[in-house]
C-alpha cells in the first residue's frame, strides 16, 4: 500500500512500512525512511506508483481551471476529493484527486486551507483584489526583466538614472529598480558602477561624489528659508582697543580677532574677541533652528556650504572697519613671565581694524622677524611679536601637562581651483595644492590663542555651575577618542584641565550654544544657572551633542573624500606617473608631497617608515582608488618612527574607496586646534 502525504508545505508518496493508530512509517522512492502523523496522510492507494501518482497529479492540476474551480466549488467547506467530483468526474481518479488537491493548495488567493485536505472558497471581492495583485507582480516582473535588458545593453531607463543614488546607498531592496540593476549587474559581470557608468546613468565623478552627499545630509536642497538677520538690542559698550584677526583669503566667516593692550608696562592685557550672534539669535528661532538642521558649514575645494544664511552671516562676521559686537575675554599677564593673573568675559563692541590673510602674509610674518632676527616691516608688529612669545610660552606648558611635544611633522595642504570659488565647481576645474607647515607662526598664534580662549571659557562655564559642550580625552594611549559631553574633564590630547568649543559661533552650531551659555555667566554670575538657556542635565544638550557629532563626522568624511577625488585630479593634470612616498602598514604608503594614502603592490612587507618610490598604474575618480606598484626602495634601512600620538586614522585603509549598499546576492523580497585643510585656517 502507499500513501500520500504533506510535509513542509511539499507532496510527497510512498510505501507504507507500518502503521499506528497515530502515524505511519513511509519509504520513499529514494530509500529514506519517514515518520508521517496520520493527519498528515491525503490518500491511500495501491496504485499507480507513487511517482507516477504525483506526475499525473501535477500535469492535471495544470489543467484546472481556477475561475471555473471557484465556480464549481460549494460556499460551504469542502475536500479536495469534493471539488474533483465536481469538476473532473462523479467518479474521479486517484491522479484526478491529487490534481485537484494540488492545485487547491498552491491557490491561497481563491481557496483557504482549512484543515486536513480541507479549503474553503474565498470572497468574490477577496479573489478579485488578489488577482489584481498577481497581475501587478507581473507587469513590475516584466518591468524588471525590460530595465535589466536596456542596461545591459548600455542603456540606463529614466526611473533607474533618477534613483541611482538612493539604489547604491540606500536601497529599497523590494523595489524594482534595485532588483533591475542587480539582475543587470549579474548578467553582464559588471559592477553596479561601472554598468552605471557604461550606461550613461554617471557622466561625471565629481558631480557623482556631490551629488551622493547632497542625496545623503541635504535631500531638500541647500538653499536656505528667507530669513532676516536678528538684531542684537544690548547696549554694548565700545572696547578700548583695535584688533586684528588672521584668516585664510577665503573666509568669509570671520570668527575671531586678537588685540594686546600695554606693551611696555609691564602688565598686558590679550585679549581675544569672538563673533557674537548669540547676543541676537535666540533659541529655538527660525535662525537658530536652520543652523541646528546643518550643525556645522561644510567645507570643500572651491566651495562651502556655510550653517547661516550668508546674510545673517555678515551681520555677525568681524570685518574689518567696522565696530562688531563681540564676547571677549581679557586674560591680564606679567609681560616678562607671562603668568596670567586675571581674566574677565565682557560682552562689547570692538573696533576690527585689519582682517590679516594668511596666505599673503606667511611668508612676510615669520619666527625670524617675530622674534627680532629678521625686520618686522607690517602692520601690527609689537602686537604680533608679543603673541606669538605668548603662544610658544603656552605651547610649551601644555606640552609639560601632555607629557610629550606636539610635532606637527605633516604639512597642511591648500587646494585652489580656478573657479576662485565664485560659482559651485563641476568637476573640471584645474586644481593646484600647495602646502602650508603646520605650526607656522601665524598657525601658532591663532592655534594657541583660541585654546586659551576655550580652556578658559569652560573654566568660567564650570565655576558658573552653567553646563556646556566640553570636548575631553582621557589619555593619549592609542585608541582613546575625543569625547564630547556636558562635564568639564581634561583633554590629554590639549595638555589643558576642561576644553570647549566656543570660538566659531558662526560656522559651528556647538559653539553657538556655548556662547549662549558663556552670554548668561557674562551678564549674571553666579546666578547664571537660573538663567541660563540649558539647565544642568538638559536632554536638548544631549540631542545637540549626538546629532552634531553624527553630522561633523558626515562633512569630515565628505571633505576627505573630495580632497582626494581633487589630488587624483591634480595627479591626472599635472601628468604624475611616480611618487615618492613612506610606508605605512599592510602595504599602505603616504606620498611625500601630497595629500595621499594608497595601497602600493610590493611593500606589503617592507618595515614602517621605509622610503619607497612607487608608479602610479590607474586611477579611478568614482571609487577614489589608486592603482600603483613598487619601482625601488630609496633607503636602506627604515627610519625610526616619528614620535606621534598614535596611529592616525590617514594609517588606515584609505577612506574615499566607496562602500556601496547595493548586494549582487540580494535573494528576492585627536582633537587638533587647526582647522581642516581646505577651511579657513582660524584654529579652533
Amino acid at each position: 500500500m502507499f500513501a500520500l502525504f504533506e510535509e513542509a508545505g511539499k507532496f510527497l508518496a510512498g510505501r507504507v512500512l507500518s502503521e499506528a493508530e497515530s502515524s505511519m512509517q513511509i519509504e520513499l522512492d529514494s530509500g529514506k525512511r519517514v515518520k508521517v502523523k496520520a493527519a498528515n496522510v491525503l490518500l491511500k492507494f495501491d496504485k499507480p506508483s507513487p511517482a507516477e501518482l504525483i506526475a499525473d497529479g501535477q500535469r492535471l492540476a495544470q489543467e484546472i481551471d481556477l475561475d471555473l474551480a471557484w465556480e464549481f466549488a460549494p460556499d460551504t467547506e469542502f475536500g479536495f476529493a469534493d471539488l474533483a467530483r465536481d469538476y473532473f468526474d462523479a467518479k474521479s481518479t486517484l491522479g484526478q484527486q491529487a490534481g485537484a488537491l494540488f492545485r487547491l493548495f498552491e491557490s491561497p488567493h481563491y481557496f483557504r486551507r482549512m484543515g486536513k485536505g480541507q479549503f474553503k472558497k474565498a470572497p468574490a471581492d477577496i479573489v478579485k483584489a488578489a488577482l489584481l495583485g498577481i497581475e501587478r507582480k507581473k507587469q513590475i516582473a516584466a518591468q524588471i526583466e525590460q530595465w535589466a535588458d536596456e542596461m545591459a545593453r548600455g542603456q540606463c531607463p529614466q526611473p533607474i538614472a533618477d534613483q541611482i543614488y538612493k539604489i547604491l546607498f540606500r536601497p529599497d531592496k523590494n523595489g524594482p529598480e534595485y532588483k533591475a540593476l542587480v539582475e543587470a549587474a549579474k548578467r553582464s559581470h559588471k559592477a553596479p558602477l561601472d554598468l552605471l557608468k557604461d550606461a550613461g546613468a554617471i557622466t561625471s565623478p565629481y558631480q557623482f561624489h556631490w551629488k551622493r552627499f547632497l542625496f545623503e545630509h541635504f535631500p531638500k536642497g541647500t538653499g536656505f528659508p528667507a530669513l532676516t538677520a536678528p538684531e542684537i538690542k544690548d547696549e554694548l559698550p565700545l572696547a578700548p582697543v583695535k584688533a586684528f584677526s588672521i584668516d585664510d583669503s577665503a573666509t568669509t566667516e570671520i570668527d575671531d580677532a586678537l588685540s594686546v593692550q600695554g606693551l611696555g608696562s609691564g602688565t598686558v592685557i590679550f585679549g581675544v574677541h569672538i563673533a557674537a550672534p548669540g547676543l541676537a539669535i535666540q533659541p529655538d528661532s527660525a535662525v537658530d533652528k536652520v543652523a541646528r538642521d546643518r550643525f556645522s558649514t561644510v567645507y570643500m575645494p572651491g566651495w562651502k556650504l556655510t550653517m547661516l544664511p550668508d546674510d545673517v552671516v555678515q551681520a555677525y562676521t568681524l570685518i574689518e572697519g567696522r565696530d562688531c559686537p563681540a564676547v571677549s575675554i581679557y586674560l591680564t599677564m606679567d609681560e616678562a613671565t607671562l603668568e596670567i593673573t586675571a581674566r574677565e568675559t565682557r560682552l562689547e563692541r570692538v573696533s576690527i581694524v585689519a582682517n590679516l590673510r594668511h596666505d599673503k602674509l606667511d611668508n612676510v610674518i615669520t619666527d625670524a622677524t617675530l622674534t627680532g632676527a629678521a625686520p618686522a616691516d607690517y602692520a601690527f608688529a609689537d602686537d604680533l611679536a608679543f603673541a606669538y612669545r605668548l603662544a610658544k610660552d603656552l605651547k610649551a606648558k601644555r606640552e609639560v601637562v601632555r607629557g610629550k611635544p606636539e610635532n606637527f611633522n605633516r604639512p597642511d595642504y591648500n587646494f585652489r581651483l580656478d573657479n576662485a570659488a565664485e560659482r559651485e565647481p563641476d568637476g573640471s576645474e584645474q586644481v593646484s595644492i600647495g602646502i602650508r607647515q603646520r605650526g607656522a607662526a601665524l598657525d601658532l598664534i591663532v592655534a594657541e590663542a583660541m585654546i586659551l580662549a576655550n580652556s578658559s571659557w569652560g573654566a568660567l562655564l564650570a565655576e558658573s555651575g552653567v553646563p556646556g559642550i566640553y570636548r575631553s580625552q582621557a589619555s593619549l594611549a592609542p585608541g582613546i577618542k575625543v569625547r564630547m559631553g556636558t562635564r568639564p574633564a581634561p583633554h590629554a590630547g590639549m595638555g589643558v584641565s576642561q576644553y570647549t568649543w566656543a570660538t566659531s559661533p558662526l560656522r559651528r552650531y556647538v559653539d553657538l550654544v556655548n556662547q549662549w551659555q558663556i552670554i548668561a555667566c557674562a551678564r549674571h554670575g553666579r546666578t547664571a544657572a537660573l538663567v541660563a538657556p540649558f539647565k544642568p542635565k538638559d536632554a536638548q544638550l544631549f540631542s545637540i551633542i549626538s546629532g552634531f557629532d553624527a553630522a561633523y563626522s558626515a562633512y569630515n568624511g565628505f571633505q576627505s573624500g573630495i580632497e582626494r577625488y581633487w589630488t587624483l585630479r591634480y595627479v591626472q593634470q599635472q601628468g604624475i606617473t611616480e611618487l615618492t612616498a613612506a610606508v605605512l602598514k599592510d602595504g599602505l604608503v603616504r606620498a611625500d608631497e601630497l595629500p595621499l594614502v594608497f595601497r602600493a603592490l610590493g611593500c606589503e612587507n617592507l618595515p614602517r617608515n621605509s622610503h619607497v618610490k612607487v608608479r602610479i598604474t590607474g586611477l579611478d575618480e568614482l571609487t577614489l582608488d589608486v592603482h600603483a606598484t613598487l619601482v625601488e626602495r630609496l633607503d636602506a634601512e627604515a627610519a625610526p618612527a616619528a614620535d606621534t600620538e598614535a596611529e592616525s586614522e590617514e594609517d588606515e585603509e584609505p577612506s574615499g574607496v566607496l562602500t556601496l549598499a547595493i548586494d549582487l546576492n540580494a535573494e528576492e523580497g585627536a582633537d587638533g586646534a587647526q582647522a581642516p585643510a581646505s577651511t579657513p585656517a582660524a584654529a579652533s
